[in-house]
């Protein structure tokens, strides 16, 4: 969940790198550092724990004149968070520079053999040991020498390497890691994530697995680690740079919660017809599996796993047949009975998750179907599924998620009816109720947004609370959940997500003046049952913050903050209930004066186990 960037050409390479790692620095911010080759040949390597700022500040105005160079910023894995560990990490003769990003299994194994042959190596982490693993293969050919490194390495990794006496050459390798190159005129990138290049070039290939890239500014060479030739195709990216900059929102998290309206229209874009009917041209010939299934297992992590459980939901209650949701890092240890008639969807908001890639590989092993559900054209989810489904929701920046949860939740529905069109459970007129209502969604996030507007003010009244507990029943569940995730990311504040029915199995034993009680009270077909769940609250002097469909005017009686949205069809209707719960979670966090978009402890993509 580290992030690269490197560059070859003719440009100044420096300043290149700190605009790419400040795109990246989402990925991670215990530390970052840098490494260039100027005229001469000499090295220049500079890092820094901390954020970015801590290394621009130590590099202003000493940056050599330099054509090629890398840089990182670091989520620490192996080894505490502190300038000896920083990337970029070298070999024994500081010819060869190293970044990377993953976990090296056998990096202990691998030290130790290095150590006893002479090598010193001063740092705790497992990179370094591919720079000396590299030092010994060297005899003139950095490519070569990347590669017989390669093959002694267990684990996930993305790296890029350089060497000072190869002036215009970067090598880099994937493994389970995203990597990807940018081409233009004259010019190359390395990169963990295309916002790190855009500005520079729409030209990119997606490295794939054990894909090793020879980059130099007249293109780009890609071989296995074996050495044996591979053909990637490019790809032209469609987004623009100023879609990754806050646009004069004060937050990257502000601005994406605002953008929901436009990524719910883009996530929908050919997927409902103007009479509502729907269809999702991704899942063209996979009606004869979607027939045949008995059973649905849906794997995620975080964010995701709340949505993947609106999508379940749906699947069960359409189709009867049974669907569950496990989140990932449980999955592959205790693993279901799987078969070629239990459909597995797995959801991924990078396509990069380690503990959704894994088990997704472990269910196409045992001959399961998989579908992903991902925002990234190029993942590695997208190699281990017979379909996949993107969010469509341009690129998300905040750590946190916002846009990604709503349009997971949106696509997941349609492939829920999808899988009900296809086993003919899903008659005309509940297709159409249903896909007029996802046109209708868009423009209701839009109104949500609005009707929000109290929620700052209500976010500093309630500033001082020990805690706060989300409840939920059916599909609110999971928006109680996911506002409760949201409020401990990037707040602090401690809070709880429960099935409101479970409140006096333990949990109300919280509750008190100081610890209120969040309720998601939408329409429902089990409304009476949440409110009497809330009454269980108040009983106990707790305050209510409810959030309720626009109309209902007797749950003020209940409540004592009252946040409404519109209507829309009861399976859609997380999409609008988490709205004001991710504002009153941003507006907390700005009050408190925590940092919003880099919440402590946290990265955006999470590719190690």
């Amino acid at each position: 969940m580290c992030g690269i960037v490197g560059y070859t050409g003719p440009r100044e390479a420096g300043p290149i790198l700190i605009e790419g790692l400040r795109r990246l620095e989402y990925r991670g911010y215990d530390s970052a550092g840098i490494a260039l080759v100027d005229d001469a040949g000499e090295l220049f390597l500079e890092k820094r724990a901390g954020k970015l700022a801590n290394l621009a500040t130590a590099i202003a105005d000493r940056t050599p004149h330099a054509a090629i160079g890398l840089a990182h910023t670091r989520w620490a894995t192996h080894g505490r968070p502190n300038d000896l560990n920083a990337h970029p990490h070298q070999d024994c003769t500081g010819s060869i520079t190293v970044i990377h990003n993953g976990i090296i299994e056998n990096f202990r194994e691998l030290r130790d053999g290095l150590e006893a042959r002479g090598h010193v190596l001063t740092s705790e982490t497992d990179t370094e040991a591919i720079a000396h693993l590299i030092e010994e293969s060297y005899q003139g050919d950095l490519a070569d020498a990347v590669r017989a490194a390669l093959r002694q390495c267990r684990g996930a990794y993305a790296i890029a390497v350089m060497h000072r006496g190869e002036t215009d050459r970067l090598i880099g390798a994937r493994e389970n890691v995203p990597l990807v190159v940018g081409l233009a005129d004259g010019e190359a990138f390395i990169a963990s994530d295309v916002a790190a290049i855009l500005a520079h070039t729409r030209r990119v290939i997606f490295l794939e697995e054990g894909d090793v890239v020879d980059l130099r500014p007249s293109g780009a060479t890609i071989t296995g680690v074996d050495g044996s030739p591979r053909q990637r195709a490019e790809t032209i990216i469609t987004w623009s740079p100023e879609a990754a900059e806050k646009s004069g929102y004060d937050h990257f998290m502000l601005k994406e919660i605002h953008e929901q309206p436009d990524a719910l229209r883009q996530s929908l874009a050919g997927r409902v017809t103007g009479d509502g009917r729907i269809h999702a041209p991704e899942l063209d010939g996979m009606e004869d599996v979607f027939r045949r299934v008995t059973r649905v297992e849906v794997v995620a992590c975080g964010t995701a796993s709340y949505a993947a459980l609106v999508g379940a939901a749906a699947i069960q209650d359409w189709t009867g047949i049974p669907a569950r949701v496990t989140v990932g890092s449980e999955f592959r240890y205790a693993p279901p009975p799987l078969d070629a008639n239990t459909l597995v969807i797995a959801v991924t908001q990078s396509g990069e998750t380690a503990d959704t890639i894994a088990p997704t590989r472990w269910a196409r092993e045992q001959g399961s179907p998989i579908v992903a559900v991902t925002n990234t054209v190029g993942s590695a989810i997208t190699r281990e599924a017979m379909a996949v489904m993107f969010l469509q929701a341009g690129p998300e920046i905040a750590v946190a998620a916002s846009k990604t949860f709503v349009t997971q939740v949106t696509t997941l529905i349609v492939l829920a009816a999808a899988i009900a069109k296809a086993r003919g459970s899903l008659g005309l007129e509940q297709e159409l109720e249903l896909g007029q209502a996802l046109r209708a969604l868009p423009e209701a996030a839009a109104l949500a947004l609005e009707m929000s507007a109290d929620v700052p003010a209500l976010a500093k009244r309630y500033l001082g609370m020990g805690g706060f507990m989300f409840i939920g029943r059916g599909y609110s569940l999971p928006v109680a959940l996911e506002g409760a995730l949201k409020l401990k990311e990037v707040s602090y504040i401690h809070a709880e997500g429960y099935a409101a029915g479970e409140l006096k199995h333990g949990p109300i034993s919280l509750l008190d003046a100081q610890y209120p009680l969040v309720a998601v009270a939408t329409r429902s077909r089990v409304y009476d049952k949440l409110i009497s769940n809330v009454m269980e609250g108040r009983a106990r002097e707790a305050k209510v913050i409810a959030v309720a469909t626009v109309g209902d005017q007797a749950i003020a009686s209940y409540a004592d903050d009252v946040l409404y949205v519109p209507d829309t069809h009861e399976a859609l209707s997380p999409v609008l209930a988490v709205i004001p719960l991710q504002l009153f979670a941003y507006y907390t966090a700005v009050a408190r004066g925590t940092d919003v978009d880099q919440p402590r402890n946290l990265a955006k993509s999470v590719t190690v186990e």
